[in-house]
């Protein structure tokens, strides 16, 4: 008896979610499923998987010499000024020993790879370096905050324009620059256009603005290559780093011992043995 209960109370529930109606329904005025916002998705061009930036198509035999920015007179008697401390004291490693990212648009021109990733509203670029996320946004009506947040990868926007994703970005963290010793200003915006060529290619072009420091838009292009075998690699940049300065120049100490092991705690050297 009670096996024959249960068997009727789920043929029950399965008739009454049968003939279920969802709220609004029958207006026209419901979300629609997930396989219907994906079908928008799959429509883009495929700029899915793992790419790894290829320098030889930009800078190789044949290739073009990498453009300089044209910067205000301010910008340039700071960059010289930068250069001569550089000079007397070394290179500045602050930013890297303590793991500062170096956001946009230093995180689409590391030597790691970026990998694409598609969700309805978003396409977002997942770069190995530092493990950084960029989403740019390219939902309907979408439009650049008017006081955005600093952030180190900024705000992106974007939009498809036939096979080319454009995408606008503002807002950046302090420590942000596009060339060591150069500081933007809080009006710096960056533009792009992705798109792929008939060999496969996909190609990046960046434009810089920054009235107070740049003389004239800094454009840069980049290319990629698709690795279909490749995986992004864990990068981690969190372990105690500390800048040190011996006979063997500078370097990143981790903070270990000799004999010290990596996974575990630090050896004591002065602790009693058992």
């Amino acid at each position: 008896m009670i096996k024959q209960a249960r068997a009727l109370g789920t043929l029950a529930v399965l008739a009454l979610a049968a003939g279920a109606v969802p709220a609004g329904a029958q207006d026209g005025d419901f979300t629609p499923p997930r396989a219907t916002q994906y079908a928008e998705v799959t429509a883009w061009p495929d700029f899915t998987g793992v790419w790894n930036p290829d320098w030889s198509i930009l800078f190789g035999r044949n290739g073009r010499v990498p453009p300089s920015p044209v910067l205000t007179p301010d910008a340039q008697a700071a960059l010289e000024a930068f250069q001569e401390q550089q000079a007397r004291e070394g290179v500045d490693q602050f930013l890297q020993v303590n793991c500062i990212p170096p956001g946009m648009p230093g995180i689409m021109r590391q030597p790691y790879p970026i990998e694409f990733l598609y969700s309805p509203g978003r396409v977002t670029i997942f770069a190995e370096t530092y493990s950084q996320a960029r989403r740019i946004y390219v939902d309907p009506g979408r439009q650049l905050p008017e006081d955005p947040d600093p952030l180190f990868n900024g705000t992106s926007v974007g939009f498809w324009e036939d096979d080319t994703l454009v995408v606008d970005t503002v807002g950046f963290n302090p420590f942000v620059t596009f060339m060591a010793g150069v500081t933007p200003s809080e009006d710096m915006r960056i533009h792009e256009h992705f798109w792929l060529d008939e060999e496969g290619v996909l190609w990046l072009e960046t434009t810089i603005t920054d009235p107070a420091v740049l003389a004239e838009p800094f454009v840069q292009t980049l290319a990629y290559r698709r690795e279909p075998d490749w995986e992004i690699r864990e990068y981690v940049c969190a372990e105690n780093n500390r800048l040190v300065d011996d006979e063997n120049g500078a370097n990143v100490d981790l903070g270990l011992d000799e004999g010290d092991d990596p996974f575990g705690p630090p050896v004591d050297e002065d602790a009693p043995e058992d």
